[in-house]
């Protein structure tokens, strides 16, 4: 959370892909859900058949793992040897009574907010053999573009690079179908820009980072995930965070990811209603979809937004505001639900899309769970 509070743990992007589009691609199959009841209706589909294979949402696959997991039979489960509370994957009901096979080798599991940051860079790389594999890029033709080890770099159909920089000789980088970068703009590897997303003119993109289809981003970005459809245009820095979908940081909004003292950053834990320590050095903002702040906002180091905020105003918000919280500094209230449902209908309105009413269900759940919590 925030980020589960609208989707289930697999629908999270890390990398280029999101972790079920990672299974999908791996394992050759369509994933269907077992999520929280109030998702279900969004993200459930056809019953699971009796042999259905279920796989921990938060680990992401590579081959050994993919390789284990389709070797199960029906009533075994795969856990983890080193973890044993950790179940990895098991095939048919009654996991209590399934026998048990244990998995050795690494793997990528995603446990808290941060990891999502903190694994993309791996994780870009191993999409990028995934969706490239036995797949040629197309060609770079403008002639005021520069490339550094232009076989680290992919480019999609229909991309459109512009008197730019990109530098893939510490990291991959991956340029979506219909993406653009645009002139003056310079980007590091590890990096990936998904399908319809714009790096703004002047931009600098640092190594680690992936903006999700159809976001747009400017300014200097750091070791960053950008999930889909959210716009940080304008100059200001993002580092080391992760934001939600249809979220929007206004003009020099700034986030600090690393403390003056240097020192071990906390972050808001949703289920211990705490703060709780991360074991980093560095992190920035955690923002929930929907969500937006306003011109020259400036965030705390590990601050976390819920879902429907809207921030603004002068100084330091809080490090944690919770979902549908609508104000700046320590002065905050309630976003009236149906308010925030017509700002988020105007946002979605400029990409020809519309909050349906199974979606509309989903907030207003968050919407009551938040209402009836008090965080602060």
């Amino acid at each position: 959370m925030p980020f589960t509070l609208t989707r289930p743990v697999a629908g999270i992007r890390i990398g280029i892909l999101t972790i079920a589009e990672k299974w999908e691609k791996h394992l050759k199959i369509t994933c269907d859900f077992e999520t929280e009841a109030y998702l279900k209706p969004k993200y459930e589909s056809e019953p699971h058949s009796k042999g259905a294979i279920y796989i921990n949402g938060s680990v992401c696959p590579n081959p050994n793992l993919c390789n284990a997991i389709e070797q199960l039979k029906v009533g075994q489960k795969l856990i983890d040897r080193k973890k044993p509370e950790t179940v990895l994957a098991y095939r048919g009901k009654d996991l209590p009574k399934h026998e048990t096979i244990f998995f050795d080798d690494n793997y990528t599991k995603i446990s808290f907010v941060y990891d999502i940051f903190s694994h993309n860079g791996e994780q870009i790389q191993a999409d990028f053999c995934l969706v490239t594999q036995n797949r040629k890029s197309q060609s770079i033709t403008d002639p005021h573009t520069i490339v550094y080890s232009p076989e680290n770099i992919f480019i999609e159909e229909g991309a459109i690079l512009k008197a730019c920089v990109l530098n893939a000789e510490k990291g991959v980088i991956y340029i979506g179908k219909n993406a653009q970068v645009q002139e003056l703009s310079v980007i590091q590897g590890n990096f990936a820009l998904c399908e319809g997303a714009v790096v703004n003119i002047g931009a600098k993109m640092r190594g680690d980072t992936t903006i999700g289809p159809f976001c747009k981003v400017g300014g200097e970005i750091s070791n960053s995930v950008f999930f889909g459809y959210s716009n940080k245009a304008h100059d200001g820095f993002l580092g080391n965070s992760v934001i939600g979908e249809w979220c929007n940081l206004g003009a020099d909004t700034n986030t600090s990811n690393l403390k003056n003292n240097y020192g071990e950053v906390k972050i808001w834990n949703f289920l211990q209603k705490d703060f709780i320590p991360t074991g980093r050095q560095f992190c920035g903002l955690m923002m929930g979809d929907f969500s937006k702040a306003g011109i020259n906002t400036m965030f705390n180091t590990g601050t976390v937004v819920g879902v429907s905020a809207n921030v603004f105003g002068g100084g330091f918000p809080p490090k944690y505001i919770p979902s549908f919280a609508w104000g700046g500094g320590s002065d905050f209230k309630t976003f009236e639900f149906d308010k925030a449902i017509e700002v988020a209908n105007r946002m979605m309105q400029r990409r020809n899309q519309k909050l349906n009413e199974i979606e509309i269900a989903i907030l207003r759940h968050v919407f009551e769970q938040e209402a009836m919590n008090n965080y602060q």
